[in-house]
């Protein structure tokens, strides 16, 4: 049982402010974002009285824990449900993995007890992150198919599909795909360390995989499918019949967004000029919305919806290319 109460050591003003900042910066749904700051509250304040049960309330301020501190699923669903009717130890430990999914926090059973850390991610510290000057560079697969793979597999942890396998199968397609054609791939890198913090695919395609633009978007989850077989067969350069290009992936870590989402954008279109040489009669774009954080974005640049999935949060969306190439991208932001 929890002794006591999280209000007092952290009150609802600033929950509530702690609570916009992870749904806005790191991207959490409202639920998963008061779930993740009250095990933080508590983990905290756990610690703590540990080491000095004089402690009172309130917290000056949240901090990373120097050590993991056991909680079990009868204490999360405490902390996360107590205010709500439904709410089981099965189901808390179900967001406890959903959160350990997303690399927001880590978790550690020795057969007994279960240990959970919260992670040091730069979107959780109180102070606002050190500017690092970024870079815009060609896909590098000996390099970058590792780090692009985990970026990449955050849009489908969410989802909480695959969540262990998906980072390796993301790694061996983005090597496959750059064997048959890269320059669709380019990374959004750091200058200091050359680490990627944003990447996006275009993917061209054959004629006869376009049908799957129509069709429901859960039958075109390759990434994170367990299928071999993609519904997407990538054209080859100079295919004179290829006409549609498929954004397969478009991300950016959220720090690094409000700030380079218009030049990332601008190297898209340059991009597709450059595709345009090796497949002159390209003249449509699709993209499938995965994470509903880039729902806005695609709308902002003129996407149409097309269909939707009936049993995911899935939906194409459609732009002709003449149209994205005519944009001047900073007035759509």
């Amino acid at each position: 049982m929890i002794k006591f109460d999280l209000d007092l050591w952290f009150d609802r003003g600033r929950q509530e402010q702690a609570i916009v900042k992870l749904v806005e910066r790191v991207g959490l749904t409202r639920a998963r974002g008061e779930y993740l700051l009250r095990l933080w509250i508590y983990l905290t304040v756990k610690q703590q009285l540990e080491r000095d049960t004089r402690l009172k309330p309130p917290l000056a301020k949240l901090s990373l824990l120097d050590a993991p501190v056991s909680c079990s699923q009868t204490e999360a669903a405490e902390l996360f449900y107590h205010d709500k009717e439904r709410g089981s130890d099965r189901s808390a430990g179900m967001m406890l993995d959903k959160l350990a999914a997303l690399r927001l926090i880590r978790k550690q059973f020795d057969g007994n007890i279960t240990r959970i850390e919260i992670i040091d991610v730069p979107q959780l510290r109180e102070t606002d992150p050190v500017e690092v000057e970024l870079t815009i560079t060609a896909f590098e697969p000996r390099c970058d198919a590792i780090p692009v793979a985990n970026l990449l597999a955050a849009n489908y942890n969410w989802m909480n599909r695959n969540t262990e396998t998906t980072p390796h199968r993301i790694t061996n397609l983005l090597r496959k795909w750059a064997s048959q054609y890269d320059r669709g791939m380019r990374v959004l890198r750091r200058a200091d360390n050359f680490n990627p913090v944003g990447f996006y695919l275009m993917y061209p395609t054959v004629p006869a995989s376009d049908a799957n633009f129509f069709t429901s978007p859960s039958k075109s989850l390759h990434l994170s499918a367990i299928g071999d077989v993609d519904p997407f067969v990538m054209a080859e350069s100079g295919d004179l019949d290829c006409v549609s290009n498929f954004i397969r992936s478009w991300a950016i870590e959220r720090e690094y967004l409000n700030r380079y989402r218009v030049p990332f954008l601008v190297d898209c279109q340059k991009t597709f000029i450059t595709m345009q040489q090796d497949f002159p009669n390209l003249c449509d774009l699709y993209t499938m919305i995965i994470h509903p954080s880039y729902e806005q974005q695609a709308s902002a640049l003129g996407f149409q919806f097309m269909s939707r999935d009936r049993q995911l949060s899935l939906h194409w969306m459609y732009l002709p290319l003449d149209r994205f190439l005519a944009l001047d991208i900073a007035t759509c932001f």
